[in-house]
């Protein structure tokens, strides 16, 4: 999502609220696993884009994407599918898979009135290993993120070990689109960056009980720049290098950190340090 920091308070969930929630991250989780099987050379990004939505259809959710407005135009699909250079929001359409892609995959539903969200790298066959490593740290900022937000008590103090992380391995974080709370609808209070300057530190949140947010690290493998092609949606890295992207709804619960968006069921939250 575009960055929009303000200091408004994050939408607290209750329990009962966020089982609701997990109910649509296990519908999202689902959904990547079908894009998962599909991802081979050969195939046309929009029918995998196609079967998520068909599933959607047929578990009765909405796709969120599908419609969701823009400058220009809503946006046309079920899925972002994004192909190496391209970061976040590609359009899914002809292009066809080939060997060696790092494939983007986002998307999100609502079921019963909740929202999840989430989005995977695809290493497709034989990527070289400097690509490789990108989808590797970026995975691994997400797990940090994961991890932290178990023993944090300002959303800065997580994000500042996901940039240092990702830092420190020689790529860098974007910072023209961060991740968003969540809940009856996908975007909410409050903006989640996956980096720490001034701006941020003014618009840091406490990690409570009840916070449901969605983090999103973009790690580009040259400069942090990005620019939108002429389609209005599309956003690519400005030196034409790779990027990798990555996201899991995670919900604060008197439990410990809960993954709405993971694969198992059910997940097992993390406990929260004392």
């Amino acid at each position: 999502m575009l960055r929009q920091f303000f200091c408004r308070a994050p939408e607290l969930k209750s329990p009962r609220e966020i089982a609701l929630m997990r109910e649509a991250g296990k519908l999202v989780a689902q959904a990547l696993k079908i894009c998962r099987e599909m991802a081979r050379p050969g195939v046309k990004s929009i029918d995998i884009d196609r079967a998520v939505e068909a599933f959607y259809r047929q578990h009765g959710a909405i796709p969120l994407f599908k419609g969701y407005p823009g400058p220009k135009t809503p946006f046309p699909a079920s899925t972002c599918i994004s192909f190496n250079e391209q970061v976040v929001h590609g359009i899914p359409g002809s292009r066809v898979i080939r060997e060696g892609d790092l494939v983007k995959i986002d998307t999100a539903c609502k079921l019963n009135g909740w929202c999840a969200d989430r989005a995977i790298t695809l290493m497709i066959g034989e990527v070289r290993p400097e690509w490789r490593r990108l989808v590797k740290v970026a995975e691994e900022s997400l797990e940090i993120a994961r991890v932290e937000l178990g023993r944090a008590q300002w959303w800065t103090e997580v994000a500042e070990r996901m940039q240092h992380h990702v830092e420190s391995h020689g790529f860098r974080m974007v910072e023209q689109y961060v991740g968003h709370g969540i809940g009856r609808t996908m975007h909410e209070n409050p903006q989640v960056p996956n980096f720490v300057n001034r701006e941020v530190r003014r618009a840091n949140f406490r990690i409570e009980e009840g916070l449901v947010i969605a983090v999103e690290p973009m790690v580009n493998m040259g400069r942090p720049e990005t620019e939108v092609l002429r389609d209005h949606w599309t956003v690519v890295t400005r030196d034409g290098l790779p990027s990798a992207h990555v996201e899991h709804t995670f919900a604060i619960t008197r439990d410990g950190v809960l993954v709405i968006t993971a694969d198992e069921d059910p997940p097992q939250p993390v406990p929260v340090s004392s």
